[in-house]
């Protein structure tokens, strides 16, 4: 749409949490600082509060990414659990072997030992398990005091797992209740994550447009990029809504420039449910905007998923993109725009399936692994796929921190876990282009846009890839032994067919140089990332994602 217009590469706005657009103010440093303090701690609760959208995920995320090496991170999303379900939770994220009888449901004790064998393995083994929980002000209270009874899990020297809290700031106001007086004192570092200042909202927006391909000038005028700060209140989140909005607007009436009035017409659409004033000031000689900016709109994820392939209720984001809807009509040739959707599209299922629902979703990632699992043709025996899968130069991958574009480069089938407004569940990643994503679920299909997912996905993501040949048991350094052979071999042909620099000679050069090329970070060594990337660029025999088909 208005990328080519601006001189972008990709939208630089999206509200997807992109590592590659991280922008560190001064304040994400002081937390990701205050966050990397309690790791190397003795132990204890962490806890990183802040308004919604003004970066908690994106610093908790980055915080993950440097972890040390020894830290075995477990990250829970869906914090409205009771204790069972918390304990089981913490166990499947740990990758902790339960043996639970089917006769009964299981007790605190059942989830407890196994949990406490794990961590002083882990301790004996120099590892840092971490406990990572998002959304933490929805926990109740008996759950915060399990919470609490975890960190008497310790040795004499330190505390057996590490426990971050990461919320809005009512989290602060709960902690501060007189019955969890225990649990605050636990606290060994809390920062609250403020909004962006005004400097810091004008080198945001410059950092995000860069990084999309803009170069020269930004396409703001300076009394613009102000107005962006004071109606934003230099919430990254809403920067982002109104700064893509704005630029739309913009490219709708041919401006080169985005100006402080294009910028009010904008908040007036995003922020409209929040400002009782905007539909009168909407009325009041603003219609030419509205009628082209409401015709090239599609891109919105809240319109898009409620326009995706089996109308899928819209999230609590919707009315971000509700009024422009009935001026499309007036300005047809506009419909057209580069970039619309003007028919959603499907693998076609034998019948239409009915809404996306959590009740409809699979239940538990064991199920999407199955599910994917006869794809890569292993014989996967027992419980434990990801253990079986071993044995026959599979591995499982799973990240709490994969992007849509990751998913791109990845191409392959895998297991996502979706947020959805009534509950959780995980589906199958089926297809997927640069507007659209096929998700199944059993015998549901869906398609919707990559927006829409956006919104009711976090980055959860699971799949299977094929180790080096010759590889046995879990790869830990990709520097050595039959991994090492493989990698020279395949990144000395990808760079005979220049695909990487020719100056590049060492394996750790052509190492670098291949994750530059891809986008990855290049201080972590070998990575899963870079070897699973590495199989697809070599032609590896792996499945792939289907192409999403009318």
């Amino acid at each position: 749409m208005y990328t080519a217009f601006f001189g972008l590469k990709q939208d630089p706005f999206s509200i997807s949490p992109d590592p590659r657009f991280l922008f560190m103010s001064e304040r994400h440093r002081e937390a990701l600082a205050h966050l990397q303090y309690g790791l190397q701690g003795p132990g204890g609760i962490v806890l990183l509060t802040g308004d919604i959208g003004t970066g908690k995920t994106t610093i908790s995320r980055r915080f993950l990414v440097r972890a040390p090496a020894q830290c075995q991170v477990a990250y829970i999303f869906n914090p409205r659990l009771n204790v069972i379900e918390l304990l089981r939770s913490i166990c499947e994220e740990f990758g902790i072997q339960l043996a639970l009888s089917n006769d009964r449901e299981p007790t605190v004790k059942d989830l407890l030992d196994p949990l406490n064998a794990f961590l002083l393995a882990a301790h004996a083994a120099r590892r840092n398990p971490v406990l990572v929980i998002d959304e933490a002000q929805n926990l109740s209270a008996d759950v915060l005091e399990q919470l609490r009874l975890l960190t008497n899990l310790e040795t004499n020297e330190r505390k057996l797992l590490q426990i971050v809290l990461i919320g809005q700031p009512e989290l602060r106001q709960l902690l501060a209740r007189p019955e969890l007086e225990q649990l605050s004192q636990r606290v060994v570092a809390r920062f609250h994550l403020d909004a962006l200042d005004e400097a810091d909202t004008v080198h945001y927006i410059q950092h995000r447009l860069g990084i999309a391909g803009r170069t020269g000038h930004v396409p703001f005028a300076p009394r613009a990029l102000r107005r962006v700060h004071q109606l934003s209140g230099g919430v990254p989140r809403r920067i982002n809504l109104l700064c893509g909005r704005a630029l739309l607007g913009a490219y709708a009436l041919g401006l080169p420039e985005v100006s402080p009035a294009v910028v009010e017409r904008a908040a007036d659409e995003v922020f409209a449910n929040q400002n009782p004033g905007a539909a009168r000031r909407r009325a009041q000689g603003m219609l030419a905007l509205g009628v082209v900016a409401g015709a090239l709109l599609t891109a919105s994820g809240a319109w898009l998923w409620q326009r995706s392939t089996n109308n899928v209720p819209a999230t609590p984001a919707a009315p971000v993109a509700a009024a422009p809807a009935p001026a499309a009509p007036a300005s047809p040739p506009v419909a057209k725009a580069p970039g619309e959707v003007t028919a959603p599209l499907s693998l076609p299922p034998a019948q239409p399936s009915p809404a996306m629902s959590a009740s409809l979703l699979l239940t538990s990632e064991r199920a999407g692994l199955q599910a994917i699992a006869p794809r890569w043709q292993p014989s996967t025996p027992g419980k434990d796929l990801c253990a079986a899968a071993m044995t026959q130069q599979l591995q499982c991958y799973r990240t709490a921190r994969m992007s849509l574009n990751g998913l791109r480069q990845m191409d392959r089938p895998a297991v996502l876990r979706l947020r959805l407004p009534e509950g959780t569940g995980h589906v199958v990643l089926e297809a997927l282009d640069n507007q659209q994503v096929t998700l199944s679920a059993g015998e549901h299909r869906w398609t919707l846009s990559t927006d829409a997912l956006s919104l009711i996905w976090q980055g959860e993501y699971l799949t299977l890839w094929r180790t080096p040949p010759g590889q046995s048991g879990r790869l830990v350094d990709g520097y050595q032994g039959t991994a090492a052979i493989w990698m020279e071999q395949q990144l000395t042909t990808l760079q005979q067919q220049g695909q990487i620099p020719a100056s590049s000679r060492t394996l750790r050069e052509k190492v670098e140089a291949f994750q530059r090329a891809k986008g990855i970070e290049t201080d972590e060594g070998a990575t899963t990332t870079t070897l699973i990337l590495l199989n697809r660029a070599s032609g590896v025999d792996e499945p792939r994602l289907s192409p999403i088909t009318p």
